[in-house]
């Protein structure tokens, strides 16, 4: 299923449907409609199919959508029927909660691997990940299938550490840190900036209070 030409903020909204998708599963729903997707997940229905249609549709007109079927083929879409190798840099209180995590496995992200810079921390198991000396990291990635690196670290060690983590071949990272990285065009960046999210929220609050 081609997905050639799809807006960002279509694949924006893909992980969103296929979350509630799973929780309609969890409850044994098997067949739902646009208009009864769009009621839970407030986003009308017409953009419900907008969406879908870019992928082929999905469902019948006036029969609604399997939703084991569409879950599978979103999964698809977003490349979640295979596995996804992940090393976590950085063994602070951010890398622990994403090492600790059970659904990333659910969804085929498979923690390979945690480093530190810290050696106090050394041989400490979090989650299925025993943290090793960033010593380690050049052999680990060199032997190992690391498609998806995510930067748990302060920003003033990020540019330097995705820059090495480039040179060694991997090409997605999933950045926390407070920074930008500046890497080059064909290494994927998807940043979690959380700080960021508090102060849109903050300025929701100061919206409604006004």
């Amino acid at each position: 299923m081609a997905s050639k030409n799809i807006s960002r903020a279509v694949i924006r909204r893909l992980p969103r449907y296929y979350r509630y998708l799973s929780e309609l599963m969890e409850n044994n729903i098997v067949r739902i409609s646009s208009k009864e997707l769009s009621e839970r997940m407030h986003v009308t229905a017409s953009q419900i199919r907008q969406d879908f249609n870019n992928f082929g549709g999905f469902g019948q007109q006036g029969y609604g959508y399997n939703v084991e079927f569409l879950y599978t083929e979103i999964g698809k879409v977003l490349g979640l029927e295979r596995t996804h190798n992940v090393i976590i840099i950085g063994a602070g209180n951010v890398g622990r909660a994403i090492a600790n995590y059970p659904d990333f496995k659910k969804r085929g992200f498979v923690f390979t691997a945690i480093f530190d810079s810290n050696p106090s921390l050394e041989g400490i198991k979090i989650g299925e990940c025993v943290v090793q000396s960033m010593d380690n990291l050049e052999r680990f990635v060199s032997e190992n299938d690391v498609e998806i690196a995510a930067l748990t670290i302060p920003k003033c060690a990020a540019r330097e550490v995705a820059a090495g983590l480039v040179s060694l071949g991997v090409k997605a990272m999933w950045n926390f840190a407070p920074t930008d990285l500046n890497l080059p065009g064909d290494v994927l960046v998807e940043n979690v900036h959380l700080a960021e999210s508090l102060m849109r929220l903050s300025y929701r609050i100061k919206e409604l209070e006004e």
